[in-house]
């Protein structure tokens, strides 16, 4: 168990962490949020020995981590993923860290076997990508077959395979009765592998409670109804017979009503009572990130602004018209509505619009998707001249096809004798060319 107890860290007149103290408990995975410069990798600094705190504690099973007995045999970490060196290979690294630990050698095996590098085990790590090193940390942890595990940020570069993998390493090393201490900013991640959350904010507590309990305690659900969309009347019908019962009734974008303050059961008899039909009655609650930012809202020191542009915006060319503001766009809780269908087909254009003037989403069936802007008039075309069509013939397609879009490869001058021939593939071999 992992134990701080009023831990302060202060670097001149900046306190990095002030007065924290939480618990670490077994058999669970725990994470640790915070936004940047809440004082989350100080924290785990402090706890691995590699800072001192300037007052209070923080212990390992009771030990602080210099006092405890071959340490790297009861505690793995990783902070930082290139704290390696680069010119040795991944077996070499870890091989290091076992002898200084008195680990034997076979056990370097068994962990690069289980983070998936036991193929790259002789390749040097400064070659390794940012996944690579990654898996190289979380093996290095590993080695002593700890029984209090601490990692910072460990998704961090890992493709979708990889991050499902993680995940299910830090709840089979929870299952196993072990310590395990996540820092992490994904919050979608953290909602699906911590069972309990500590959460600071500038340095100072905000939150020590499950991850349930965190959400109830940060959000408020909803539910969301929905009635027919060819009858706006019964929306309003419904919506003042929710509040009339108490409910708080707010309008979403796409026509639903977001009702607060009365319970499923309740809204759909209120319905039934006031002859609504409903489309939609579904329960909502806020997810882990949404919690996470109303808690945290006023702890942020890095916040980000609209960008002014300013004498930056070039005057638009002849005939361009400046872009429709989409109503609501910029508000909470918007989204960028679905793209109009037309005939029964998604993504339909209207006749003509495509790019070969043929309905349909790529105005035909073997045309490519439009580029931005595609049916908007080319303020820089020039008017093509009006010559008279040429007379058809055998030899010669007539002329609605015979103008090419693009000169041909037979169009394409021809290369002098002694000019060397074009190579397009700059990997091919000698032979090849």
């Amino acid at each position: 168990m992992i134990e701080a107890v009023g831990l302060t860290k202060r670097y001149g007149d900046k306190t990095a962490v002030f007065n924290l103290s939480f618990q670490v408990r077994p058999g669970a995975v725990t994470g640790f949020l915070g936004p940047n410069g809440s004082g989350k990798s100080t924290t785990m600094r402090m706890i691995l020995g590699l800072d001192n705190p300037t007052s209070g504690q923080v212990t390992i099973g009771g030990y602080p981590y210099r006092k405890l007995p071959n340490a790297p045999r009861q505690v793995g970490a990783l902070l930082d993923a290139k704290a390696v060196h680069g010119g040795r290979t991944a077996r070499n690294h870890l091989l290091s860290l076992a002898q200084l630990s008195g680990i034997p050698a076979r056990r370097v095996d068994e962990v690069l076997g289980v983070v998936g590098l036991q193929d790259v085990a002789r390749r040097r790590s400064k070659g390794f990508s940012l996944g690579m090193g990654q898996r190289l940390g979380i093996a290095a942890a590993l080695l002593g077959d700890p029984q209090v595990l601490l990692f910072d940020e460990p998704v961090n570069g890992l493709d979708p395979e990889g991050i499902l993998w993680v995940r299910n390493l830090m709840k089979s090393l929870a299952a196993e009765g072990r310590t395990v201490f996540v820092s992490s900013h994904l919050m979608s991640e953290m909602a699906l592998t911590a069972d309990h959350l500590i959460v600071i904010g500038r340095g100072q507590l905000l939150a020590d409670m499950s991850v349930r309990d965190f959400i109830a305690a940060n959000s408020a659900g909803f539910a969301r109804v929905r009635t027919p969309d060819t009858e706006p009347q019964l929306r309003e019908k419904l919506s003042a017979a929710l509040t009339e019962a108490g409910g708080q009734v707010l309008p979403e974008q796409d026509g639903a009503l977001r009702v607060t303050g009365l319970p499923l059961p309740r809204i759909s008899d209120i319905a039934h009572d006031t002859d609504v039909r409903l489309w939609e009655l579904s329960p909502h609650q806020a997810s882990l990130e949404e919690a996470y930012m109303r808690m945290t809202q006023a702890a942020v020191d890095y916040r980000s602004t609209t960008d002014q542009k300013a004498g930056l915006q070039q005057p638009l060319p002849p005939g361009m018209q400046p872009p429709v503001p989409v109503p609501g766009q910029g508000q909470p809780g918007w989204y960028a509505p679905p793209p109009p269908q037309q005939g029964g087909q998604p993504f339909a254009m209207p006749p003509g619009a495509g790019p070969y003037g043929a309905p349909g989403a790529y105005g035909g069936p073997e045309a490519p998707a439009a580029a931005p802007g595609a049916g908007q008039p080319n303020p820089y075309a020039q008017p093509a001249p009006q010559q008279p069509a040429p007379a058809a013939s055998q030899d010669r397609a007539p002329a609605a096809t015979a103008a090419p879009s693009a000169p041909t490869a037979s169009a394409a001058p021809a290369a002098p004798q002694d000019a060397p021939a074009p190579v397009s593939d700059p990997t091919q071999s000698e032979d090849a060319r």
